[in-house]
């Protein structure tokens, strides 16, 4: 359920040292923050590099950097030479660099909250394919116990205990602090900021409102979605509390996220598309545009992108949270969701994950076909949904070879 991205033993520039915290049990703290000592090249890198905020307010950094990653570029609606091209879950599984990682450390929660193991995995992918987004490796409930909700994720999936299910249990969420909460992913931002520069996009994302209550309430993953759908039809006031507390959260979160380095953020809403239009218009909706409202209010030019999985249905709905781009799933085709959302509307995507599992010559024609109907304003090139963990690599070199040899 990682939303951020996954070749052999790390390269010896990056060796991470064993986490020195004992795995825990408990749901509710955050696992231990003291990370492992990065490698030397990193470290002094890092050491010698000002924060991102502050980096970008001096004139050293501003005139070593005479224009915005191309990404950047693209979301803030500009023409670009050709789009600049990530995947969704571009780190994980489908790489053998991270399956060795793995091994030698198990839990997801240690491989994304130790910032030497987060930052070590975000860039695998960009060592092995320069793509022009390089996301965070975490997952979207990482913030869940700054507001007092306990998770863990085993091999099964995530597991939420107890679900919040009650006045009580709801009335117990408070107010994140992200950096007393979630220092690590203020840290990994900084570290993947000074490792990459401009020559990438650095990129946050967040899980919303909806999806996270879906989660919670849940307990976990469903196929139903009956707790949620139950507390929304016979109390609905009691879900809109949370609903609000999450996306206030979660806005405060995200501008933690953007003042610690990342360039463009990325809005999670997985289970909204599993909503009624008219559910969707209660529920979901309105808290996902409070989450632009608020980020934007702070950090106006950042771009902002917004994804739901099967909402193809929902596409001019979600333009209308104030989004910067929608992330479009591969059941819509391009030219269609174009001409719904109009040319001011940037996009992303949205070619099929499973065409990766193809031919090359195939993966080619529907990389460029995307493309085309896309047109040359405001498009990332990215999947419809996260890379398939059975994806060859060799494939995925490609995908990313097609896009960035592409020149309109």
């Amino acid at each position: 359920m990682a939303f951020a991205s996954t070749p052999a033993a790390l390269p010896s520039s990056r060796v991470v040292a064993p986490a020195t915290a004992t795995r825990r049990s408990s749901f509710l703290t955050p696992l231990p923050v003291a990370s492992p000592t990065p490698a030397a090249r990193r470290a002094t890198l890092v050491a010698a590099t000002p924060s991102a905020a502050a980096a970008s307010t001096s004139p050293a950094a501003g005139a070593a950097s005479t224009k915005d990653p191309l990404l950047v570029r693209a979301a803030r609606g500009e023409t670009t030479e050709r789009p600049p091209v990530w995947m969704m879950r571009q780190a994980g599984r489908y790489m053998k660099v991270y399956q060795e990682l793995a091994k030698k450390h198990p839990s997801f929660r240690e491989r994304s909250e130790v910032s030497a193991l987060s930052t070590e995995i975000s860039l695998q992918p960009w060592e092995a394919f320069r793509p022009d987004g390089v996301i965070l490796f975490s997952d979207i409930l990482t913030p869940l116990p700054g507001m007092g909700v306990g998770f863990d994720i085993p091999d099964k999936g995530p597991v939420i205990s107890p679900p919040l299910r009650s006045e009580e249990a709801i009335k117990a969420v408070h107010t994140l602090d992200p950096d007393a909460a979630c220092p690590f992913v203020g840290q990994t931002l900084r570290d993947l900021r000074a490792e990459v520069g401009d020559a990438a996009a650095v990129l946050g994302f967040v899980g919303a409102p909806y999806t996270l209550a879906t989660y919670c309430i849940e307990g976990g993953s469903s196929k139903s979605y009956s707790a949620i759908k139950k507390m929304a039809y016979t109390e609905p006031a009691l879900l809109h509390s949370l609903l609000t507390k999450f996306a206030d959260n979660i806005a405060q979160y995200c501008c933690y996220q953007i003042e610690s380095g990342a360039q463009a953020v990325q809005m999670f809403d997985s289970w909204a598309g599993q909503l009624s239009p008219v559910d969707y218009d209660l529920f979901a909706g309105p808290y996902q545009k409070s989450v632009v409202d608020q980020v934007k209010a702070k950090h106006p030019d950042v771009p902002f992108i917004i994804y739901i999985s099967q909402g193809g249905v929902l596409l001019e709905k979600m333009a209308a949270t104030g989004v910067d781009v929608v992330s479009v799933d591969w059941t819509v085709d391009m030219a269609d969701a174009r001409a719904r959302l109009g040319k001011s509307m940037g996009v992303q995507g949205n070619m099929d994950p499973a065409v990766l599992l193809g031919s090359k010559d195939l993966i080619t024609e529907r990389v460029e076909d995307v493309i085309r109907k896309a047109g040359p304003t405001g498009h990332v090139m990215n999947l419809g949904h996260g890379v398939l963990p059975i994806t060859p690599e060799e494939n995925v070199a490609h995908y990313f070879k097609t896009a960035q040899n592409f020149r309109w």
